[in-house]
């Protein structure tokens, strides 16, 4: 199968230079867009939804670090390669709590690029593995609203664990766009914002009935590793922060 890919690049030089390097460096991965602001790189990886994001840290408009933040929030799940020049690569080695695949120094050195490339792949394809049993080939012979239904099962027992719907998707031949359209009908909203709800709604049970949990531990164990990061979500959900939620519901 095709991992796709988008590069943000300010330098049009250096963003034609970086697709040609990942083009020959493994003939599994595609570039499927390319942004010379961050601004464009994110509205491309929202329609995109690419499997894999390569940006550089100074970026006009949006830099990387905000550019990674946001998506994030909506695609969990992308991995991210952050470039940097030599002056900014410990700025750029700092994000590693947004887990960042890997940090490539400009120029771009192309067996570390095939190298990390080849690591994200081999990723993949474990993750792969563990979804052929409920989500392949024959399970197309369902109806629509029945693969929603099994994927919507799926999320509900799974919401914890990380979820990659590029590869489901791929498993059952369908594109990511009409697997997210398919279930939309049935649910009215996307799998990924059926995950975070979950997620949410179990974090907020906790809150209120597990005094014994620290907010660290309650983040970890509705999928959230980063306490701050599982905060922001939290708060962006409910209107408060986990500190707060939980002191007004003792």
């Amino acid at each position: 199968m095709k991992y796709t890919i988008v590069v943000a690049e300010d330098e049009e030089l250096l963003l034609n230079n970086l697709i040609q390097k990942i083009q020959r460096a493994d003939q599994d991965f595609e570039v499927v867009g390319k942004a010379q602001t961050g601004s464009q790189a994110y509205e491309l990886i929202e329609q995109l939804t690419p499997d894999v994001v390569i940006t550089d840290i100074r970026m006009p408009v949006m830099d990387g670090i905000t550019l990674l933040t946001k998506v994030r929030e909506q695609f969990p799940l992308t991995k991210f390669i952050i470039t940097s020049g030599f002056s900014d690569f410990d700025y750029a080695r700092s994000a590693i709590n947004l887990k960042v695949s890997d940090y490539l120094l400009k120029p771009i050195d192309p067996d570390e690029l095939k190298t990390v490339l080849l690591k994200i792949k081999k990723e993949f394809q474990i993750t792969k593995s563990s979804y052929d049993e409920v989500f392949n080939p024959g399970t197309t012979r369902m109806s629509p609203a029945q693969i929603a239904a099994l994927l919507k099962d799926f999320l509900v027992e799974n919401y914890a664990q990380d979820i990659n719907l590029n590869l489901i998707a791929n498993n059952l031949n369908y594109s990511p766009s009409y697997l997210t359209k398919i279930f939309c009908q049935v649910y009215d909203c996307t799998p990924s914002k059926y995950i975070i709800n979950l997620r949410m709604s179990q974090a907020q049970k906790m809150l209120q009935h597990n005094p014994e949990l620290s907010i660290r531990q309650i983040g970890e164990i509705t999928g959230y590793h980063d306490q701050g990061y599982f905060s922001r979500i939290f708060k962006k959900h409910t209107g408060k922060s986990p500190i707060e939620f939980r002191g007004g519901n003792e």
